[in-house]
């Protein structure tokens, strides 16, 4: 359900929950765009007490975060003073991390996109060139004359290890495996840095789409067009709904899943979750480079590679319809360049699959996701503000 228009999630009248009050205001504030919303209403969509909410937006303004967005037409009494989320005093840095390139974006705390750098990467020179490589952009959309950075998501192919913050061993490239990423860049960057798979920050910008579209464009001043999400094609099917069980399907140098479910990116025990490229859909099939044969990896981009989109397509909606079966989303979103150079073939061919091998008629949408992976690697590192679970 949209936060911005009616969610209640319960707050703590307890000091040693602070910091917890404080992310749910202004979660709250969040989503309810520039328009903002009054104290009343966030006690009553809390449950905090006025007097608490009252003070925790005292601290959040004298922080710069929150500020006063005029006042509410009055109904008979005094009207009411509406605050508002100050989008622009913090930012954070999503990179998206491919095998053959990468995208980095400077974002606000309403998820809209301020900067923007792009370039090539070999992912073949190992993890240390890769390093390099991110240092740069990240002092590319980092202006120190922009706000504070709360940090950097740098999201990358897996399979990877998310707590610990070390790489795997990526498909075709053996040599990343056990390289310590996030340490070694933080202690370049010194800035907290959140890793995690590409599919997962798909997964976290779709989720999170509909906030971003509660905020007009960022100011006209910006280096990039605000929030033009650079792999998931044009306006047309784009999903902004509320955050709801989901899976995002990136189809790019390799394919991958990225799962939304209980409010938050599913991850698994050992950060595995969301292998789909790798399901067998045909036995004794083509070889995969992960080793197996006829997965639907190999399937799907033999398909790209011939020219014959509507098989991919096809081929990825047979893989959905079994993510579907099994975990009962009621979202498909797609995602990733080939998606981005065909949107209608893919959108068209996946609801085809899932309509034809529905066992219920209440089938899942099936869209566009609503931003980049870069933008969702941000989205992640924002998540701890927001008290969200996707991070």
């Amino acid at each position: 359900m949209n936060r911005g228009s009616g969610e209640s999630r319960g707050g703590a009248n307890l000091p040693a929950l602070r910091g917890y009050n404080e992310a749910l205001l202004l979660d709250l504030l969040r989503g309810a765009g520039p328009v903002g919303l009054g104290r009343t209403e966030l006690a009553a969509r809390t449950g905090l007490t006025p007097q608490a909410v009252s003070k925790i937006t005292a601290r959040l303004g004298a922080d710069g975060l929150v500020a006063e967005a005029g006042r509410a037409a009055s109904t008979g009494g005094k009207p009411r003073t509406l605050l508002r989320l100050m989008p622009d005093v913090r930012h954070a840095v999503g990179v998206h991390l491919d095998r053959d390139g990468l995208r980095a974006v400077r974002v606000d705390l309403a998820g809209r996109v301020v900067a923007e750098s792009i370039g090539p990467l070999d992912f073949g020179a190992g993890p240390e060139a890769a390093v390099e490589v991110v240092v740069r952009a990240v002092a590319r959309v980092g202006d120190p004359a922009r706000p504070p950075l709360l940090g950097v998501g740098l999201v990358a192919p897996g399979p990877l290890d998310h707590r610990a913050g070390v790489m795997g061993r990526v498909t075709g490239f053996p040599s990343w495996k056990g390289f310590p990423m996030r340490g070694v860049l933080e202690g370049r960057l010194g800035l907290p840095v959140l890793l995690d798979k590409d599919t997962n920050a798909g997964a976290a910008a779709a989720a999170g789409a509909w906030l971003r579209a509660a905020w007009p464009d960022a100011d006209a001043d910006a280096d990039t067009d605000a929030g033009r999400g650079a792999d998931v094609g044009p306006d047309a099917d784009v999903d902004v709904g509320g955050p709801r069980t989901c899976v995002y399907l990136h189809v790019g140098t390799g394919l991958g899943a990225g799962l939304w479910l209980a409010g938050g990116v599913y991850r698994g025990a050992r950060s595995a979750a969301g292998e789909f490229g790798h399901q067998v859909l045909l036995l004794d099939g083509p070889p995969c480079r992960c080793g197996a044969r006829g997965c639907v990896e190999v399937l799907c981009l033999d398909a790209v590679a011939r020219g014959d989109l509507p098989e991919a397509a096809r081929i990825l909606g047979e893989g959905a319809a079994n993510l579907v079966a099994l975990l009962d989303v009621d979202r498909v979103l797609l995602g990733g360049r080939v998606v981005a150079a065909a949107p209608e073939v893919f959108v068209a061919g996946v609801r085809a699959v899932l309509a034809a091998r529905a066992l219920d008629p209440a089938r899942p949408v099936v869209a566009l996701a609503g931003a980049g992976v870069a933008e969702g690697a941000a989205e992640l590192v924002l998540a701890s503000l927001f008290g969200r679970a996707g991070g």
